[in-house]
């Protein structure tokens, strides 16, 4: 996957993007005494339960204990403030990613997250306060919330072990882990945070920044990152949807209305921030750089698979879970299931997707408890809301082939004020009171509804 830029050249407000994310959590308790847990479904994952199946059948739920497991920052030196580190940190702890403290306080433990509607937040269009309610609040009855980060799956002996020297043991494992956010592998970064005119949605620490820039921003060169790796949702830095020949063309027509530059194959590897300069490389030649200077920088940070299944027996040859790319079961290993981000599936890392493949991996572990076969196929259903003004979004609903899927019987290539309401106000309510609670599994059952059952 390529990188590219984006640049306003004209003092119209820039459009905010869609963020689909998870996020990694640190929340171990240093008191909590030494344990082996047997047996139960376990969860290896950071909890947003966005990448969470909850299963619905009742008989179900009383006879497996469920165990959450919540993938953490590594133990190392704390943030002061948002960025600022002290030196205790650990050389490694780098690369792991983080979601950052504040005065001694990790957000990412006390509370969850709807991240897509960062893209309005980004945009003021929302607030983050909005976006996020308490972990606990959102945790299932009858889950055992173990607050401690994942540090290696062991597929071969059933267990997962945590950075507290934690044993669980299990009998079914569906690991929800999301991906790793990269900063650190652009130089300047995230140091380069602390300064005005630069900002991120794609962490809570950073997304507020984005609108700070945005309304500071007078007029010059707005550039939109967008980084050389796989990317949650790719609708969110670079609003092209790749997928689809018609959705491409509309969007180029958006492209040349609005007086913006495409810049593709480049890719951004260093932030002055001091300068309020963005150094890229072409993807094509490599060490050919390019400076840009800059009034308001977004920046989607380079991403890579969850350290805790990267280069272990459940990872491909890249780093991601090893699932079937119809039924979600590893590969290799048949008590084992993947859902998100964290897996290897031919689709865009969207939480449309999330939604979908979790009435997928309902069925998959139903039948595998009964020792049937699983009789349900994902079909690789992703969306991806293209915000395109501050009330009008296009729909851009795909499969596996980057055939459009859509749900509604109308042309959703066009620009509408109902989905913008859509993405903004129904979304988050099928995320809070529908997809956590296992009552949502993506709008297939509405779509052939909807279509007469045609589609």
């Amino acid at each position: 996957m390529g990188g590219s830029e984006h640049k306003f050249r004209s003092s119209t407000l820039p459009i905010g993007k869609l963020v689909s994310v998870e996020r990694n959590f640190r929340g171990s308790d240093p008191a909590a005494p030494r344990r082996k847990e047997n047996g139960g479904l376990a969860w290896t994952g950071a909890v947003p339960p966005q990448e969470r199946l909850r299963l619905q059948s009742s008989h179900q739920q009383q006879r497996l204990r469920q165990t959450a497991l919540q993938d953490a920052r590594p133990r190392g030196r704390k943030w002061r403030n948002r960025h600022e580190r002290t030196d205790e940190e650990d050389d490694g702890s780098r690369e792991r990613g983080r979601c950052g403290t504040q005065r001694g306080k990790d957000p990412c433990v006390s509370m969850h997250y709807y991240q897509p509607i960062w893209t309005l937040v980004g945009a003021g269009a929302k607030t983050a306060a909005s976006s996020g309610r308490s972990t606990a609040s959102v945790m299932p009855s009858g889950v055992k919330w173990v607050k401690s980060k994942v540090e290696e799956i062991n597929p071969d002996t059933n267990t997962v072990r945590t950075d507290d020297g934690t044993e669980i043991s299990y009998e079914y494992l569906i690991v929800a882990l999301g991906l790793q956010l990269h900063y650190e592998r652009i130089k300047g970064l995230p140091d380069g945070f602390e300064h005005p005119k630069i900002g991120s949605n794609y962490s809570i620490q950073t997304v507020e920044k984005t609108w700070n820039a945005l309304q500071n921003f007078k007029g010059g060169n707005a550039v939109f990152s967008f980084p050389n790796t796989p990317v949650k949702c790719a609708g969110a830095p670079q609003k092209i949807m790749y997928l689809s020949d018609a959705y491409l063309r509309k969007l180029w027509e958006i492209v040349k209305q609005r007086d913006l530059q495409v810049n593709l194959r480049q890719n951004l590897i260093e932030v002055r921030a001091d300068k309020q300069e963005a150094v890229f490389e072409n993807l094509d030649k490599p060490g050919e750089t390019t400076v840009v200077e800059y009034e308001m920088l977004h920046v989607t940070p380079p991403m890579g698979p969850s350290l805790a299944i990267k280069g272990g027996p459940l990872a491909d040859e890249v780093g991601w879970l090893d699932v079937d790319r119809d039924t979600l079961q590893h590969k290799r290993y048949p008590n084992v299931f993947g859902i998100g981000d964290c897996t290897n599936l031919p689709t865009a890392k969207t939480g449309a997707a999330v939604a979908a493949q979790s009435a997928i991996l309902n069925r998959t572990i139903s039948k595998t408890l009964k020792k049937e076969k699983p009789d349900k196929k994902y079909d690789g259903y992703t969306s991806c809301p293209l915000v395109t003004s501050y009330n009008t979004v296009i729909l851009a609903e795909f499969d596996y082939n980057g055939q459009p899927l859509e749900t509604f019987p109308i042309n959703q290539a066009k620009e509408r004020r109902l989905m913008y309401h859509m993405k903004a106000d129904l979304m988050p309510h099928l995320y809070w009171h529908g997809l956590l609670r296992g009552l949502w599994g993506g709008p297939g059952p509405y779509r052939k509804l909807l279509h007469l059952g045609m589609k």
